[in-house]
């Protein structure tokens, strides 16, 4: 629908008639200031648009200062308060042996003996890889902060006697 006559009365109620039926402008209202009318009447315009965002001039008092600074105070120890929760990582990681006659179980065991605070090692299966050759894949939860994984694939290369290298084959926040 197009509207060509904004200047005159007749084409603004016309406006505002197909406005107030469409929701996703104001939710069933009327729209009484438009570009026209913001163009016919200058100071209308200037008026509604101090009234909506109010004046410069206007300074706050000092009580809704203070209060409004109690009640940040209030919110910012509140917030200190508040126990911090430790970001926590879901990884799955594959240790590689060096060939076919490597002991998996031995090398579990060994990658399993490392211990640190923030790591909780889980569930593992050997994958294979292709002739005769299998991997560990082990999954392990750690706490950002306390743990690096570059550290902890470092710590599992060490284990020369199993691992040739580890990969990380996914990751998860939890």
């Amino acid at each position: 629908m197009g509207f060509t006559d904004l200047l005159s009365d007749a084409g603004l109620a016309l406006l505002n008639s197909w406005v107030s039926t469409r929701s996703y402008i104001t939710g069933y209202a009327l729209f009484p200031l438009c570009a026209a009318t913001t163009m016919r009447f200058p100071l209308a315009a200037a008026v509604a648009g101090a009234h909506l965002f109010g004046s410069d001039d206007e300074e706050e008092d000092a009580e809704a200062v203070r209060i409004r600074e109690e009640r940040l105070a209030a919110y910012r120890e509140k917030k200190a308060a508040k126990p911090k929760v430790a970001a926590k990582s879901v990884v799955t990681m594959d240790v590689k042996p060096w060939d076919d006659e490597t002991d998996l179980v031995a090398m579990e065991a060994a990658v399993r003996a490392i211990e640190k605070d923030g790591l909780l090692w889980g569930a593992s299966k050997l994958v294979p890889v292709g002739f005769g050759i299998k991997k560990l894949q082990i999954n392990l939860v750690v706490e950002d902060e306390k743990v690096s994984t570059d550290e902890l694939q470092e710590q599992i290369q060490e284990l020369e006697d199993y691992v040739q290298s580890t990969d990380i084959v996914a990751m998860q926040k939890l």
